[in-house]
């Protein structure tokens, strides 16, 4: 009789063990998974503070690098409704080639759109300035224009934005036209 007793608890641990390591198996596996998620969590908060910081640097060199009593932005817009294929447009202030863009199909659809781009910020002294721009692109046809305008800016002690509308020759607008944004 005893030894039956004896055999039966062992048959009752032996059932009893795989169900004991199973569980605490499984609470291994969740808390490795709670575990990961926290890490996942940590991350993604170290990701966002890394983004901020990096925005405020940017910033920053901005007001270091072009500081607002020298500041000079120009900016591109086309004319609504043109439908000209605008390719690429160079800009000199002074004789000094200062930007250079090709444009691909979604930014042109953009400005289309009425979309503005900051193709340029640096710095000029005050005073008068020479600003020279050159378009290139393609009509309605398909044929090539080009078109060069120069002007003059004054600059004075405070930020200056300048801005380009342009339009390709059958809008019947002025191809390159300057204004003060």
């Amino acid at each position: 009789m005893r030894r039956e007793r004896v055999l039966a608890a062992a048959v009752a641990v032996m059932f009893a063990f795989p169900l004991c390591v199973d569980r605490v198996y499984a609470r291994a596996q969740q808390d490795d998974r709670q575990q990961m998620k926290g890490l996942d969590e940590q991350v993604q908060e170290i990701k966002s503070d890394v983004l901020n910081i990096a925005e405020e640097l940017n910033r920053l060199e901005e007001k270091l690098l072009y500081p607002s009593g020298t500041q000079v932005a120009v900016f591109i817009a086309v004319t609504k409704g043109d439908l000209m294929r605008l390719d690429a447009v160079r800009i000199q202030i002074d004789g000094q080639l200062v930007a250079h863009h090709i444009y691909s199909a979604k930014e042109l659809e953009a400005l289309r759109k009425g979309g503005v781009q900051r193709i340029y910020v640096g710095n000029v002294a005050s005073g008068e300035h020479r600003l020279e721009v050159l378009v290139d692109g393609k009509v309605e046809g398909g044929a090539d224009f080009s078109r060069t305008e120069r002007f003059t800016f004054r600059k004075e002690v405070k930020p200056k934005m300048v801005g380009l509308t342009l339009a390709g020759p059958g809008s019947g607008a002025a191809p390159i036209a300057l204004g003060e944004w």
